[in-house]
């Protein structure tokens, strides 16, 4: 390698909420890891190849995933239910799905994968262009703001697929309506769905809203967001004002994602495998067998309380912490000095000590084997 030669780096920038961005996610080509070096061969690098290197690393990390946890495999298994039993004629509404979990669990990221490998099948059954000549996009994905109204999320619509979006309401819905059936989309991925949740006003006109467009789109509507059941709109009505969000629900069905749990033998070893499996990816000169499973698991739940992205959020910064110090592996005392998010920091102690008292763990009663490789 030649130590003046350009070099720009693993980063991809890009929006899943414009076509180009998205069309990035579902076809770019899958990271390549990192060589995983000893010390001494960290050592035998020139001062840009080990700032080469670690920048590699420092981006493999970020990017760990999605991993195939069995939450993300039963909500892939839910969502094709859905999605691939919709095979109704245009002037059939297509029931959708409400993704609806506490943050931190992943369920964008699962969805968006759901996304990423629909829309690679229906082009390897269907072809990359319609009949017409046009780019087939079988899935869009757009996500909203905390001041979304009707137009808004039209307009969210248009912008994915790169057209105008000036005019009113009705004039993007009807762009966005011959976009849907030139380009021979099947779904829509609507992600933080709650913010057209946010009053009791708000949830009535997100029903209206998301009823016409299944009413005038043949796609399947999979809505992603946090706690929007709870606000209300599933539910069935009780005055003539809230009918529509009984319709709503009738046409809905609502999944989740659940959290880790170590309450049971089978939560534990959900764990531990999830654990090992992270474990593979890292790429650290001291990493050993069993440094996440075996010598950190009660410690890793309790810093993240069984939430996804709070873990991933804890060993990608304390890999990173590991990469700058040199100390190259993952142990209590390096981890103590990562800062983790509020909500997992807020719930770390009284995790803490119910695993100190023995009221908790996360360790299987008869953990299964690390397979040994020649």
């Amino acid at each position: 390698m030649v130590d003046d030669e350009p070099f720009e780096g693993d980063d991809q920038q890009y929006s899943p909420t414009r076509l180009s961005g998205w069309l990035q996610e579902v076809n770019g080509p899958d990271r390549v890891k990192p060589e995983c070096l000893t010390r001494g061969q960290l050592a035998d690098l020139s001062p840009r190849e080990l700032l080469r290197h670690n920048d590699r690393r420092a981006v493999w990390h970020a990017n760990i995933g999605p991993i195939q946890t069995p939450q993300l495999r039963a909500l892939h298994e839910d969502l094709a239910a859905i999605v691939e039993s919709n095979r109704h004629d245009g002037d059939k509404a297509k029931p959708a799905a409400l993704v609806d979990a506490y943050p931190g669990l992943g369920k964008s990221t699962a969805v968006r994968d759901y996304g990423r490998r629909f829309y690679r099948e229906q082009v390897a059954l269907r072809g990359e262009t319609t009949v017409a000549g046009h780019r087939r996009v079988p899935v869009i994905y757009i996500a909203l703001t905390g001041n979304t109204q009707i137009r808004g999320l039209n307009a969210a619509i248009c912008r994915f697929y790169g057209l105008p979006t000036s005019g009113d309401a009705d004039t993007l819905a009807e762009r966005a309506v011959d976009a849907v059936l030139s380009l021979k989309t099947a779904v829509f991925i609507i992600d933080d769905v709650h913010f057209l949740a946010g009053s009791h006003s708000n949830s009535v006109r997100m029903a209206n809203q998301l009823k016409y467009l299944s009413n005038v789109f043949p796609v399947t509507l999979i809505h992603v967001g946090v706690g929007v059941q709870r606000r209300g709109l599933l539910r069935e009505g009780f005055s003539p004002e809230e009918a529509l969000l009984a319709q709503f629900g009738r046409r809905t069905t609502p999944l989740t994602l659940r959290p880790f749990q170590i309450e049971d033998e089978a939560g534990r070893r959900e764990w531990r495998t999830l654990l090992k499996t992270i474990e593979r990816q890292l790429v650290l000169a001291e990493k050993c067998p069993g440094m996440l499973a075996d010598d950190l698991p009660d410690y890793l739940y309790a810093r993240s309380t069984g939430h996804f992205a709070s873990l991933m959020a804890l060993i990608n910064r304390g890999c990173l912490r590991a990469i700058r110090s040199g100390h190259e592996r993952l142990d209590p005392e390096l981890m103590n000095q990562v800062k983790n998010d509020a909500a997992a920091e807020e719930s770390r102690q009284e995790l803490a000590a119910a695993i100190e008292a023995g009221l908790l763990t996360t360790r299987p009663t008869h953990p299964t084997q690390r397979k040994q490789t020649a």
